[in-house]
């Protein structure tokens, strides 16, 4: 008996020729339903092999606050179960101050390309549009600060490729916050304290909305900026200050998220990174500690509204190592490489270019204008111990104020652009060069002993002065 695509022709028909008709114009019929379905097949296992992300973006918290990081103040056991979990990055820079940091972050352009500080001009392409346009739901949890700290049409997350937003646009350091939902004005609340657990509700709450579909949550606390607080629950938790207690109560908001994420089966395709905005506010501590201490009681032991930059000169503000290095972390099981640290030169520049191409959207990435970050994918799955970039360029506005390449780190002289807080580290304000592996602290200025490394890094300063004035 003669098989046709499965059936044998008497299950067809009697009349041997109109039944191989009426068998061809059956499965004609039923082509369109067969490609559907391969089209959907396709689709879905394209979708499934591409992760989900999920930045936790930490405010004014310092290199040396955390376990996985040195520090002992505050116990941080869902933040380092991260570094356990995953890759932990000692060389990862944001930019000094807050706003700006957040337009680098979502830009993967410096600050002074975008806007120059706490405003990130409309035009510019956010990783959440890169993604939203390859298929991802997209949301924002917290603090904007990209839109003046107020509401303007066209530079709040929802018309920067965000489908969701729940948080305030700006700081707090007046004890208190106007809340967004969306677009619609919610409340003014003075609770700093009830922030952290409120950002990981609605972070939650977008997970479990958006778990069966690709998504990419940015969720960017408030804490650890000044005014700090922490609820009933976590204050005198440690014995070691205000600070500490917040940073307690802020891990434990985390792990509740992290537990939440394996809850709904996302784990094992999810990117997290975890990271920082800049360093710890600790060279502006007298106005620092009379701003919280006006609004904020405070607990067992010291007096401190800031954080730690561990071993590293300087902090926020500043283009020393403390202002700008950040401590960072990334997991994605079974891709990213587990309890490994690396010393690799990464950013939070390089965030939209590496999004891209895990999602498959490399081509999505702007090609007509200048985009600082690199793809640093490679590094990122432990395919490269080096990563994409072999330096760092450190701005305070549009003033380029030091070099990093490799291990060596040169300071520019005459510089104009630096804060008069009371404890700022202006350093001598000539040319001073570091070698960092070495010299972490930036103690000991190597300048004179080094002309020929002086003279690289001064080209390569030049050199970026003079693509800065062609790109603007």
């Amino acid at each position: 008996m003669v098989e046709f695509i499965g059936k044998r022709l008497t299950d067809l028909c009697i009349v041997p020729v109109g039944c191989v008709v009426l068998g061809v114009l059956k499965i004609m019929k039923s082509l369109p339903l067969i490609l559907v379905f391969l089209l959907v097949s396709i689709n879905s296992a394209a979708q499934s092999s591409r992760p989900n992300f999920i930045i936790i973006f930490i405010d004014d918290l310092g290199y040396g606050d955390v376990g996985c990081f040195g520090g002992t103040d505050a116990r941080t056991p869902s933040i380092d179960s991260l570094a356990e979990e995953g890759t932990r990055f000692t060389s990862f820079y944001a930019q000094s101050v807050c706003g700006p940091s957040r337009g680098a972050l979502m830009t993967g352009r410096y600050p002074h390309r975008i806007g120059g500080g706490w405003t990130t001009n409309g035009d510019e392409v956010f990783v959440s549009e890169i993604l939203r346009e390859a298929g991802y739901v997209t949301g924002c949890v917290g603090k904007w600060d990209m839109s003046k700290r107020r509401y303007q049409e066209a530079l709040v997350p929802n018309s920067q490729g965000y489908d969701y937003y729940y948080g305030a646009l700006g700081a707090n350091d007046g004890n208190k916050v106007t809340l967004y939902d969306n677009r619609k004005e919610l409340e003014t609340t003075t609770d700093m304290a009830g922030l952290s657990e409120l950002y990981t509700d609605k972070s939650i709450e977008f997970l479990e909305a958006h778990r069966n579909e690709p998504f990419f949550l940015y969720l960017a606390h408030t804490m650890m900026h000044v005014v700090i607080d922490a609820s009933p629950r976590f204050r005198n938790r440690t014995g070691n200050g205000l600070y500490a207690d917040t940073l307690e109560e802020l891990d434990a908001e985390i792990g509740r998220l992290l537990a939440a994420i394996e809850e709904f089966g996302l784990k094992d395709n999810t990117v997290v990174l975890f990271t920082s905005d800049n360093g710890p506010w600790s060279n502006d501590i007298n106005r620092q500690h009379t701003k919280n201490a006006k609004h904020v009681r405070w607990t067992d032991g010291p007096e401190l509204a800031w954080g730690s930059a561990g071993p590293l000169r300087g902090a926020k503000g500043s283009n020393w190592e403390g202002g700008v290095r950040v401590p960072a972390l990334v997991r994605w099981p079974g891709h990213v490489p587990a309890g490994r640290t690396t010393d690799a030169i990464t950013s939070t520049l390089d965030v939209l270019p590496t999004f891209a191409a895990l999602a498959g959207a490399i081509d999505r990435v702007p090609k007509d204008r200048v985009i600082d970050g690199v793809n640093q994918q490679a590094l990122l799955l432990g395919e490269s111990i080096q990563g994409a970039r072999d330096g760092f360029l450190y701005f305070e506005g549009d003033e380029l104020q030091a070099v990093r390449q490799g291990s060596w780190k040169l300071r520019l002289p005459d510089l104009k652009e630096l804060r008069t807080w009371t404890e700022s580290d202006h350093g001598t304000n000539k040319l001073e060069l570091y070698n960092l592996e070495r010299d972490l602290g930036e103690s000991k200025n190597v300048v004179n002993e080094n002309p020929e490394v002086v003279q690289r890094l001064l080209a390569i300063a030049e050199a970026s002065k003079v693509k800065r004035k062609e790109s603007l």
